[in-house]
């Protein structure tokens, strides 16, 4: 039973996609399974939340041990990814019934894929981190090219696979390297014999010998870990492996596009956080001069300023959301490469879990916002298909603004204190040029936020073009509520999330009471 228990949330819906198919296998007609979907991936967030609550059994965690780690970290994760796919399935009720795509072997994927995700995020071991990984990108795949009939879909849907199979191929290609040097799989036993073979023996002849050994195996792991790094680079969209992001944005259908951007993003960050500060935690791998912290602030600089300078130039609302999501993961790079320095580690940790909730509701609330202008055949596409889309349904164009203007960093949006406890860690951590850096990408970001709101606010559509024009779906304006009153209420209390954040990221016997917390600057 404690064996269940810990894997409650992964069997939640592993089995769950399998009742999904059978149920879309004797249905009559399809558009009848978002909302199971929905409620399987709510029922996998609560079981989540209940094991946290309950306390997690040490002997079903022994039982998974090392191939999943349960921990906290792992549920405040498997929850994060379970309620975006939940509103994921709901945003799909709406957005594929009214653009006629809505098969029912949509559901089951998207089931599979997050199941994959919560694996991926929760691995203890290469073995785990491989088949979440595959588990998760192969339903992603299959639900951006979901959209048969258009060429660009189909299209995003190859690159993304052929680009993710390379990305795949180089982690695996890092995880065999790391085999051979250590003879173990597990995050926990490739530490410790990379650490042990840092130790030399006394005896002079011995110790030339080993020098000599080590000195290869040091290179091969270092080697390993640049290939580990750009495999999970790739998944979050990193600079400089993001090619793949905005086609793949672009073509897919509108749910599939927000569920990738935070399902993905959630599950790659949280093996990032593990791997890293696991396998690589040593002084020496984790050096703020020259280990992987100093590889992934080039990097975080690279993509928050690359993702802004192309998001400037973009035309299609899609796209420059494709590159928004870029510029976040920039953001939380940041809060993870502060995390090995001492003192910060915690707050830096619970900065990025944070920024994974609010980022979560508050993108997948932007895309339910934009497929809410998106009735079939007037659908909003470019910047100019919402010209004067605010003034003629001043509902829908407030929902889209309000979600834009939290990831801008507005307050009392989730989106401010989201930016502001990763740029605090940063701070913290004595990177101050990083943080300097980010808070100039914020404002930078804010320009083309802002620009659909005058778009939608200030601007008459040109005489003959085409009008965005609501989708009156019940799914995708329960989709708008939920998210939104997420993101309010994360905005209004954020530091009761950031308490349960530091929660999860502090050892059991070592958790600290709730008002120990830092505290959060008060919301206006």
């Amino acid at each position: 039973m404690n064996f269940l228990l810990v894997l409650a949330p992964i069997l939640t819906l592993a089995v769950g996609g399998l009742v999904l198919m059978m149920l879309d296998a004797f249905q009559k007609e399809d558009g009848q399974l978002a909302m199971p979907t929905a409620l399987l991936h709510f029922v996998a967030a609560a079981a989540a939340l209940a094991l946290w609550q309950r306390g997690i059994p040490a002997e079903g965690a022994a039982l998974v041990a090392p191939w999943l780690t349960i921990d906290r970290t792992g549920l405040f994760l498997a929850a994060v990814i379970s309620v975006g796919g939940a509103l994921a399935s709901l945003l799909a009720g709406g957005y594929l019934a009214e653009h006629k795509m809505d098969r029912g072997e949509y559901y089951p994927l998207l089931a599979f894929a997050s199941a994959g995700a919560i694996m991926l995020a929760q691995s203890g071991d290469t073995l785990t981190l491989f088949l979440g990984l595959e588990t998760m990108s192969l339903g992603v795949y299959a639900l951006t090219g979901f959209r048969r009939s258009s060429a660009r879909s189909i299209e995003a849907a190859l690159k993304y696979f052929l680009l993710g199979s390379f990305a795949a191929a180089m982690l695996l290609f890092g995880v065999a390297l790391l085999y051979a040097i250590t003879g173990h799989t597990d995050y926990v036993g490739i530490a410790q014999s990379l650490r042990h073979s840092a130790e030399l023996p006394n005896d002079l002849v011995a110790r030339a010998a080993e020098e000599q050994v080590r000195l290869v195996g040091t290179r091969i792991s270092i080697f390993a870990m640049v290939l580990i790094l750009v495999g999970l680079a790739f998944k979050i969209g990193a600079v400089p492996f993001h090619m793949w992001t905005p086609d793949a944005y672009e073509g897919a259908p509108t749910s599939t596009t927000a569920y990738m951007s935070v399902v993905v993003k959630a599950a790659a960050f949280g093996a990032f956080m593990r791997i890293m500060l696991v396998v690589f935690g040593d002084a020496g791998s984790a050096s703020g001069t020259a280990g992987w912290p100093a590889i992934l602030a080039w990097i975080a600089v690279l993509t928050m300023t690359v993702g802004n300078l192309m998001a400037l130039t973009q035309t299609s609302v899609k796209r420059m959301l494709a590159y928004s999501s870029i510029v976040h993961a920039g953001y939380i790079l940041l809060g993870l490469l502060t995390t090995p320095r001492e003192g910060v580690g915690t707050m830096a940790q619970a900065s990025v879990l944070f920024y994974l909730a609010g980022y979560t509701v508050t993108n997948v609330g932007v895309f339910a916002a934009l497929a809410l202008a998106g009735r079939r055949g007037a659908e909003a596409v470019s910047f100019d298909d919402l010209a004067g889309y605010a003034r003629r349904h001043p509902a829908a164009g407030f929902a889209l603004a309000f979600f834009l203007l939290s990831l801008t960093g507005i307050p009392p949006t989730v989106g401010f204190f989201a930016k502001f406890y990763v740029v605090r860690a940063t701070l913290d951590a004595g990177y101050t040029t990083l943080a300097i850096i980010a808070m100039l990408n914020s404002a930078v970001s804010a320009y083309y936020y802002l620009g659909v709101l005058v778009k939608m606010y200030m601007r008459d559509p040109a005489p003959g073009a085409a009008q965005a024009s609501p989708n009156r779906s019940f799914y995708i304006v329960f989709t708008i509520l939920v998210s939104a009153a997420l993101v309010l209420h994360m905005g209004m209390t954020p530091s009761r999330w950031l308490n349960l954040a530091i929660e999860a990221v502090t050892p059991a016997a070592a958790t600290a009471p709730a008002a120990d917390a830092p505290a959060a600057p008060a919301a206006p």
